[in-house]
C-alpha cells in the first residue's frame, strides 16, 4: 500500500480556523466537488474518467485537487494543490492503473490552504486503506477530536478526522478477530465501522470513499450537499453534481437520498441507512440553485439553468424599473437576467466581458487593489452601455467591495443609470455548512440598510428577491431547504465558541 506524500510538514498540520482570512471573497465560496467511479476490470481507464468528472467539478473547488485509484491490491493517491489541469497530465494518470478511483477538488473551509490539506485523504490499515473525499463542514470536529483523545490541533481538516475514526474502528473490528485475518478476507469490517461512525458525525458531508474493492457514497441526514448516482454500461459513477456523470457517460439514475449510503461492490449496488430515522431532515443549501451548482446540472429533478431563469422573473415582478437595458454579471448572474429582460419586456443584451483565465479577487489586499482586480476580470462592452439605463442582474452580494468596483466600471463606461437586482434574498449570515462567508459584520447586509446598501454601492436603485419568490421559482415548498444564511435559522446547532466568532463584531 501507498500514498503519494502521505506526510506533510509539521507546521501544515494544524487545522487553520477557518475565520482568520481577512480577505474573504465577495461571493459565497464552494467547498469542494467529490468523484468516484468503479467499472469493470480492465474496461476503462479510471484515472482519465475521474479527471474529466473533476474538471466537470472544478467550479466548486480551485485550490487543489487529487485523486486516489485502486488496481484491486494497492491504492495510489495523487493530489497537489492548484486546478486539475495543472495536477494531472497524461503520463500521470496512464501510471495510475485500476477499475476503482475517487476524485476531489477543493476550496479549504475546515483547514488551511496547505498540501496536506488536499484530498483524497488516505489511511493504510492492514493489508489495505482507505481514502476519502468530503464536501462539506463538520460542526462536531472538536468534540469527536476529544473522545478520540487526540487534540483539534493534529489534525489538518474535518476531513481527516473522519478518515482517522474510520481507520480506528477498522483496526479495533481487525483486532477483535484471529492474527492473520485482513480487511480484504472480512470486507465487512469496513461498513460496520461507518455504521459506527457516521452517526457520530454532525453537520454537512457528502464523502466518497473506497478501499481496494468498493466504492462508496454517503450524504449527511439533511442533504446539505448534493451527492448523485449514474451508471454506466460496465460500472457506476457517484458525483457531486450530474454534469460530471454526462462528461463521462454515465446515465443519471437518482440522487442520493439524504441520509443514505450507497454501496458499489462487484458492479451492484447497495442502499444502506446508517442514520437514525429520526435524524433525517432534508436541508439542501438553497445557494445551489442559487450559484453554486453548474447551471446545466440536475437538482431535484429541476434543470439549475430553468430555476435561475424563474429568478430573474419573479424578480422582474416584485421589483420593476424603467430601463433601455436588461445586462447579468457573468457568469451566475445571467440566466437571471434572461428571465428578468423575459417578463419585463427590456431587452437583454451583454454589458460585460469575463476574462476566464483570471483566478478569484479576493486575495486583493486592499480596496485599491480589490478594484485592479475586478478590472483583470471584467472589462465593459462600452457601445452597449453607454448612454443607457441598466438593470444589472447579479445572484448575490455578499461584502460588496467587488459590486461596487463593478458599478463603478459600468458609470466609467458611460451608463446613465444603474439599478441592481439580486435574484437572491439579502446574504446576512454566515455558513458553518460548508460554504466559505465572512463573519457576520463583514456581510454587507447584516450590517446595512437598503438605502445604506444603495448609498454604498452608488447604484439608482437596488433590490432583493424575497424569499418566498426565490421558494416558488425554485419550486420548493417551506421545507426541504437550508436558507440559514438568509433567515439565521440555522438546522443545526453550531458549537457556541465557532458561533461567537463568526457573529461578533
Amino acid at each position: 500500500m501507498r500514498a503519494d506524500q502521505d506526510a506533510d510538514l509539521a507546521n501544515e498540520s494544524q487545522m487553520a480556523d477557518p475565520y482568520d482570512d481577512p480577505f474573504k471573497g465577495d461571493v459565497p465560496e464552494e467547498a469542494c466537488g467529490v468523484f468516484g467511479i468503479r467499472v469493470t476490470p480492465l474496461t476503462r481507464s479510471v484515472s482519465h474518467a475521474t479527471y474529466d468528472g473533476l474538471y466537470a467539478l472544478q467550479h466548486r473547488g480551485q485550490e487543489s485537487a487529487g485523486m486516489a485509484v485502486s488496481d484491486g491490491t494497492s491504492i495510489t493517491v495523487v493530489k497537489n494543490m492548484g486546478l486539475v489541469s495543472n495536477v494531472f497530465d497524461d503520463r500521470t494518470l496512464q501510471s495510475l492503473p485500476g477499475n476503482i478511483a475517487i476524485g476531489h477538488t477543493r476550496y479549504s473551509t475546515t483547514g488551511s490552504s496547505t498540501w496536506g490539506n488536499a484530498q483524497p485523504v488516505f489511511r493504510a490499515v492492514g493489508d489495505t486503506g482507505i481514502a476519502l473525499g468530503h464536501n462539506g463542514n463538520l460542526t462536531n470536529t472538536v468534540a469527536l477530536a476529544a473522545k478520540l483523545g487526540i487534540s483539534a490541533t493534529d489534525l489538518r481538516s474535518d476531513s481527516d478526522l473522519v478518515a482517522h475514526y474510520l481507520a480506528v474502528e477498522i483496526k479495533r473490528g481487525l483486532g477483535s478477530m484471529q492474527q492473520g485475518e485482513s480487511l480484504k478476507s472480512h470486507p465487512e469490517v469496513l461498513l460496520d465501522a461507518l455504521n459506527t461512525v457516521l452517526p457520530e458525525l454532525k453537520g454537512a458531508f457528502s464523502l466518497v470513499i473506497m478501499d481496494h474493492d468498493r466504492l462508496i457514497g454517503v450524504r449527511d441526514p439533511n442533504g446539505f450537499r448534493p451527492l448523485c448516482l449514474g451508471k454506466l454500461d460496465n460500472g457506476y459513477v457517484i458525483a457531486s453534481e450530474t454534469p460530471a456523470l454526462d462528461v463521462v457517460g454515465a446515465t443519471f439514475v437518482r440522487e442520493v437520498d439524504p441520509g443514505e449510503m450507497v454501496v458499489v461492490d462487484e458492479l451492484e449496488v447497495r442502499s444502506f441507512r446508517p442514520f437514525p430515522a429520526a435524524s433525517v431532515n432534508p436541508k439542501l443549501c438553497i445557494f445551489e440553485f442559487v450559484y453554486f451548482a453548474r447551471p446545466d446540472a440536475q437538482l431535484l429533478g429541476q434543470e439549475v439553468y430553468t430555476t435561475r431563469r424563474h429568478m430573474g422573473e419573479y424578480l422582474a415582478k416584485s421589483a420593476p424599473v424603467e430601463a433601455d437595458l436588461v445586462m447579468g454579471v457573468p457568469d451566475s448572474g445571467v440566466p437571471a437576467a434572461v428571465g428578468y429582460a423575459a417578463a419585463s419586456g427590456i431587452p437583454y443584451g451583454q454589458g460585460l466581458v469575463k476574462n476566464r483565465y483570471i483566478g478569484r479577487t479576493f486575495i486583493s489586499p486592499d480596496p485599491a487593489s480589490r478594484v485592479d482586480a475586478v478590472r483583470r476580470k471584467l472589462n465593459v462592452l462600452r457601445d452597449n452601455i453607454s448612454g443607457q439605463r441598466l438593470v444589472v442582474v447579479d445572484d448575490s452580494i455578499v461584502r460588496g467591495t467587488t459590486t461596487k468596483a463593478m458599478v463603478k466600471l459600468l458609470r466609467e463606461a458611460g451608463a446613465t443609470e444603474v439599478h441592481l437586482r439580486i435574484s437572491s434574498p439579502p446574504y446576512k449570515w454566515p455558513c458553518f455548512y460548508g460554504i466559505d462567508t465572512p463573519s457576520r459584520p463583514d456581510l454587507l447586509a447584516a450590517v446595512k440598510s437598503l438605502d445604506e446598501i444603495k448609498a454604498f454601492l452608488e447604484v439608482d436603485s437596488i433590490a432583493y428577491l424575497g424569499l418566498e419568490d426565490l421558494k416558488s421559482a425554485i419550486g420548493a415548498g417551506n421545507d426541504g431547504y437550508c436558507d440559514a444564511c438568509l433567515t439565521g435559522c440555522y438546522p443545526i446547532e453550531i458549537p457556541v465558541t465557532i458561533e461567537a466568532r463568526a457573529m461578533a463584531q
